[in-house]
């Protein structure tokens, strides 16, 4: 009998033991979420505001404003005296043939030479800059929900693929005579193509085939050696003012999407905003 009595008596203690465990365990429970109801619920606390819960008319105006304001602040910045001279994302360098011997000419004295070069093309293309506003907002305007939708969801290069697409041969058209005209001012443009036109004609075959080429790569000087190009002066800063455009504006949407100080009317921050 006492046997019987001393188990009876450890299964009562450890049911009842069990029983207030689960009972604590239970309390545990209702009173902290899962660990998955609390990574929902904090995910859903830090998502963004969804642009879903707005019409596409308000999401498109939305970026078209984001952009309008992205043209006026690109075109602005690089209509400035030296706007391109003095910004180095747009900066324009020498075309990569000339770039190849630029350290060599500085340190042969010509540092002047090199410098009135750069900033010959860097100028034409401030001076075309403002003329480019009016195919921008053009551009801007005649955009469309699904434009936009692909702006939207494409990134921060996703504006200038669309500028890309729909600008880039009005603004060649623009820019290029102002570019030439720009260029025909001084002798620099006329200098290029002539170093040019004569190293493609007279030495390039010749350096190429010759011991001349051979012992520069010997000595890893291969990289020196100039090249020609088949792309004109006013074609390279055509190009490069286009797109240092391109850049600034793609620029300042990016500064829109991400930071609420640059949201500054209602549609943006209703679009972009948190």
């Amino acid at each position: 009998m006492k046997k019987i009595s001393l188990v009876a008596v450890l299964l009562l203690a450890s049911n009842t033991l069990c029983a207030l465990d689960f009972s604590g365990f239970a309390e545990k429970l209702l009173e902290k979420p899962s660990t998955s109801q609390t990574q929902t619920q904090t995910q859903t606390s830090q998502t963004p505001k969804s642009s879903s819960n707005l019409s596409n008319s308000v999401v498109t105006d939305g970026l078209k404003e984001a952009l309008k304001i992205g043209v006026d602040y690109g075109v602005k910045e690089l209509s400035k005296k030296d706007g391109y001279l003095s910004n180095k994302d747009v900066k324009i360098p020498l075309p990569q043939n000339l770039a190849k011997v630029e350290g060599l000419v500085r340190k042969a004295g010509g540092e002047k030479i090199a410098d009135d070069l750069i900033y010959s093309m860097n100028s034409a293309a401030t001076e075309a800059a403002p003329k480019t506003a009016v195919i921008f907002i053009d551009a801007v305007e005649k955009m469309s929900i699904d434009d936009a939708k692909k702006i939207l969801a494409g990134g921060d290069e996703a504006a200038t693929e669309y500028f890309e697409q729909k600008t880039s041969t009005s603004l060649r058209e623009m820019i290029k005579p102002i570019v030439e005209k720009s260029m025909q001012e001084n002798d620099v443009a006329g200098y290029y193509d002539t170093f040019n036109d004569f190293y493609k004609n007279n030495l390039k075959s010749t350096v190429e085939s010759s011991e001349i080429g051979g012992i520069a790569k010997s000595f890893g000087l291969d990289s020196y050696l100039p090249a020609s190009s088949d792309e004109s002066l006013n074609d390279y800063v055509t190009n490069k003012a286009i797109s240092g455009l391109f850049t600034m504006i793609a620029s300042k949407e990016s500064e829109i999407r991400k930071d609420p100080l640059e949201q500054t009317t209602s549609l943006l921050k209703s679009v972009f905003g948190k």
